[in-house]
């Protein structure tokens, strides 16, 4: 069986080529922090939020794993502005669906993609 990695290389080389123009990157980075977040509780949300882990309008990557008191995602789209879409309308309804409680806010920050670097 192909590892995950093999498996998203050839989608998310499709998907970037699309937005390579010129040595420039047209897309952006969010960075976030879930505080208390558990694996399970992750899960939990993500069964509401996207079920068949499908990628969202405008969303050219997504990953997700354990930190320091809580769960990261790390993400990459078209634009914030489809960032924000999908928070509103996905993964908001998504959470409070789930009955996930964090300790605190999410802390979500958006940086400028530079450089992508893909086989």
């Amino acid at each position: 069986m192909a590892s995950l990695g093999q498996r998203l290389l050839p989608r998310l080389r499709i998907s970037l080529s699309r937005y390579l123009r010129k040595g420039v990157v047209l897309a952006v980075g969010i960075r976030i922090k879930l505080p208390g977040v558990t694996q399970e509780q992750f899960d939990a949300a993500h069964d509401h939020i996207n079920p068949d882990r499908s990628p969202w309008p405008g969303m050219l990557f997504h990953s997700s794993g354990p930190i320091d008191g809580g769960w990261g995602v790390i993400d990459f789209w078209e634009s914030r502005a489809d960032f924000d879409a999908h928070l509103e309308s996905n993964i908001q309804p998504g959470i409070a669906a789930s009955g996930v409680q964090m300790q605190g806010p999410p802390d979500i920050k958006e940086f400028p993609v530079h450089e992508i670097i893909h086989p």
